[in-house]
């Protein structure tokens, strides 16, 4: 099973290229290039253009796990929302990052960098800045700030990001997005929508070890798990989902 699915209400892993030059967005490439992934995994049926530039190709929604590439002007993108296991997402994943390279011609000359990350979904109906805060800032200088009598926070989503190495070419992100509006907290009207904490893995690639991309895949990926399972989940995942609950 998925190690992480238990924690949040949704779980994902992708990864992302980011291109130094346009991406080939012609027609025919394009076709091409999905036609291969549809091959290795014909149950990804779902095929349509997002925009001038965008285009996608994933599985059914419906039974609430699929797989989904992304192609657009400078950003090559790969998940799978709620993997069954992690040797899923990165089956998937790496099979994308190994035919990318035949079909669309992209390379390390003209890659910027690329991204490897786990989001973690928590649905919630009320104040998603203020059940933030009140979950990471507890025994910290900032908790007496939302313990102001009459004061409601409008905003507070923490980022964070470290450098790995020396010359600062793997770094990681920890980023927490809210979607609580003022007029929300104003009228104390709250729809029910997800707070999301993204952890990232960035490996710049002008000056690393790797060959293919997913050989720096299966790096980052490594990487990612240790930090996630180390420090994200018992210190920032764990304490929201408590504090999540403790709101009923």
């Amino acid at each position: 099973m998925n190690s992480y699915a238990s924690l949040c209400d949704d779980f994902g892993v992708s990864t992302y290229v980011h291109g130094k030059l346009e991406m080939p967005t012609g027609r025919e490439t394009v076709l091409h290039f999905f036609e291969a992934l549809q091959k290795a995994a014909p149950t990804m049926t779902e095929f349509e253009k997002r925009g001038d530039t965008e285009y996608a190709l994933e599985e059914d929604r419906e039974p609430g796990n699929y797989r989904w590439a992304a192609l657009d002007h400078r950003r090559l993108s790969a998940g799978y929302v709620n993997p069954p296991t992690l040797d899923d997402a990165d089956a998937h994943n790496e099979r994308v990052l190994e035919i990318a390279p035949y079909h669309l011609d992209i390379g390390g000359m003209q890659t910027e960098s690329m991204d490897v990350l786990y989001y973690f979904d928590f649905t919630y109906q009320g104040n998603h800045d203020e059940v933030v805060a009140e979950a990471l800032t507890s025994g910290t200088p900032l908790e007496g700030l939302i313990q102001i009598p009459a004061a409601r926070v409008l905003h507070f989503q923490p980022t964070m990001m470290l450098a790995l190495d020396e010359g600062c070419q793997l770094q990681a992100r920890l980023s927490i997005e809210t979607r609580t509006t003022a007029y929300q907290v104003r009228t104390a009207q709250f729809s029910e929508s997800p707070i999301t904490v993204y952890f990232t893995v960035r490996q710049f690639w002008g000056k690393q070890p790797f060959k293919t991309f997913a050989e720096s895949y299966h790096n980052q990926r490594r990487v990612l798990d240790e930090l996630v399972s180390t420090y994200v989940v018992p210190q920032v995942i764990n304490p929201l989902a408590k504090a999540i609950s403790t709101k009923g």
